[in-house]
C-alpha cells in the first residue's frame, strides 16, 4: 500500500494502536435517517477518514488533514 503522512495544526497524526504514521485518506458522508428519508442525503455532513497502512485502524476527522 502507498500512503502518506498527515498532520493537523502542524501536529503529526500517529495511529494510537500501532504508532504507525502512514495513512490512506478518504472522505465519507455521515448519513442521518431523516435526511435520507427525505432524499436529501447531499445535505449530510462529510468527514475525513485516515486508514493506518500498518494495522488498518480508522481515524475520523471533521477537517481535512494536511499531507506532510
Amino acid at each position: 500500500l502507498v500512503g502518506y503522512r498527515y498532520e493537523i495544526e502542524s501536529k503529526p497524526i500517529i495511529c494510537p494502536h500501532c504508532n504507525g504514521d502512514v495513512f490512506d485518506c478518504g472522505e465519507a458522508q455521515l448519513n442521518t435517517s431523516g435526511l435520507t428519508l427525505l432524499g436529501l442525503d447531499f445535505l449530510n455532513r462529510s468527514v475525513y477518514a485516515l486508514v493506518c497502512n500498518r494495522c488498518g485502524r480508522i481515524e475520523w476527522f471533521a477537517r481535512q488533514p494536511e499531507r506532510r
